[in-house]
């Protein structure tokens, strides 16, 4: 009981925090790391078990639960789900009297690199019943066996490809170094809900992508966190929107739109402003009604909350209503949880995107060696040319050792990591077989030598193949 009555005062506590702008206590001071370490999935089939409502369970209570207890719960509820979907497609196969194929237990993605985006789309759609499988991707004509590298440079090409400028399908804010989807492509719906389901395929998969999407947007994708079974119209659409969440896209506008609010003078005379809203991408320049006749409304001292508001609401919900329907929809055909409704909008970023923090000491103490020990002179060299590389040149290496410049929940601390010598080549590159995250390293005569030869191979890491 004791235990109970804490909790729900813990609750209370919590959802005080959340409604105070800024919080008073980061999110993270309400974990308690302790509980990672228990059974998880049946704390979570204790929630979930509609025979008994009434049983207790941590997972009613996920403020306590860590990012690391919940990648956790997700991962193994995910992999279940795979387990069930094989299974199902086994039984099918067995009732046609057809020999099962291994091939049936995968999610089978074969594309050509020079029609990458093309060819995904159409895999996808004609593969919706196995977006809950184990992917595994090929690429036509390459001799490649995935064994997760692959899939790992699926991800990075297809993202870097879809959020290149000349595709029109996101915008670059400079300001605040994030993207935002485009109002211009509605008719493209079928690319957004394709981003959709490559972020629900990431977190099913336990893949990080470089995205870079402000946290608004994770919020839609929790609003609501499930899917409703029937009218999903408003899926994806937030209310109570404030200045402070298009300060995340559009920081410069998001300043004016403040300073309209506190001015003290007269608005209407000294600002000139009508209900319409101008927005400029890829260099030009449109202009949108907020209201009927918008353009013949004038914003006033009394009426400038209003206009406020619904320059919010047309950024972050209406000008995107369809195209981040398509994403949203995506991403719940492959991540539908209920394990997602203890998720808060900054952990499924967490998730979908990792951390961006290198610490090499952690790398370092996980990192095991095969043909070289950790105190050999060499390898005392490797660490410290890779510690002095540049911040960009070491998530290059990451990179090119794991097949992603993040570092995933829990830290680098949790990955694992193998340096393998190389014998009898010593003007080889360094290689790497990003499924495994091993850097396969030659001897070479020099530690000068050592570091041009690091940076040539990372800089130049694309492709994965067997020879």
């Amino acid at each position: 009981m004791l235990k109970l009555c804490s909790l729900q005062s813990g609750r209370f506590v919590d959802a005080a925090n959340n409604t105070s702008s800024p919080p008073l206590l980061d999110y993270t001071e309400f974990y308690n790391s302790a509980l990672d370490h228990m059974d998880l999935m049946q704390d979570y089939f204790n929630w979930q078990n509609p025979q008994r409502p009434g049983q207790f369970a941590y997972c009613q209570y996920p403020f306590i639960l860590s990012i690391v207890a919940k990648r956790i719960i997700l991962t193994k509820d995910s992999e279940q789900q795979m387990i069930l979907t094989a299974r199902r497609s086994l039984v099918a196969k067995v009732a046609q009297h057809q020999a099962p194929q291994i091939d049936i237990f995968f999610l089978n993605i074969h594309v050509r690199r020079s029609h990458l985006v093309c060819d995904s789309l159409n895999e996808i759609a004609s593969k919706q019943k196995d977006l809950k499988k184990k992917l595994k991707v090929s690429f036509v004509g390459e001799p490649g066996l995935d064994m997760g590298g692959l899939t790992k440079e699926w991800f990075l090409l297809l993202i870097r490809q879809i959020f290149r400028p000349d595709y029109g399908m996101f915008v670059y804010h400079p300001n605040s170094r994030s993207y935002w989807l485009s109002t211009d492509q509605a008719g493209n719906l079928r690319e957004y809900n394709l981003i959709g389901v490559l972020m629900g395929l990431a977190v099913y998969n336990s893949i990080i992508l470089d995205l870079r999407f402000p946290s608004i947007c994770y919020r839609k994708l929790l609003s609501p966190p499930v899917v409703p079974p029937v009218d999903t119209s408003g899926v994806g659409v937030i209310s109570n929107l404030t200045v402070n969440d298009l300060a995340e896209i559009m920081p410069d506008v998001a300043r004016g739109l403040s300073e309209l609010l506190s001015y003290e003078g007269n608005v209407e005379e000294d600002m000139c402003l009508t209900f319409q809203v101008s927005l400029e991408e890829y260099g030009d320049v449109k202009t949108f009604k907020l209201k009927p006749e918008g353009e013949n409304v004038s914003v006033t001292n009394d009426n400038r909350d209003e206009y406020v508001q619904l320059y919010l609401d047309w950024v972050l919900n209406t000008a995107i209503y369809d195209q981040f329907r398509a994403f949203y929809l995506g991403f719940h055909s492959v991540c539908a949880s209920n394990a997602l409704i203890m998720l808060r909008p900054e952990e499924v970023e967490m998730l979908v995107c990792g951390s961006p923090t290198i610490d090499l000491n952690e790398l370092r103490k996980v990192t095991e060696y095969d043909g070289f020990k950790a105190d050999d002179p060499y390898i005392l060299d490797f660490w410290e040319v890779l510690e002095s590389l540049t911040e960009d040149l070491q998530k290059k290496f990451l990179l090119f050792t794991t097949g992603s410049d993040r570092v995933p929940v829990g830290g680098m601390g949790e990955m694992t990591f193998k340096i393998t010598k190389l014998s009898n080549k010593p003007n080889n590159l360094p290689e790497a077989h990003t499924c495994f995250n091993q850097l396969v390293l030659p001897q070479y005569e020099s530690q000068d030598i050592l570091c041009e030869k690091l940076i040539i191979a990372i800089s130049n890491a694309e492709g994965f193949g067997l020879e």
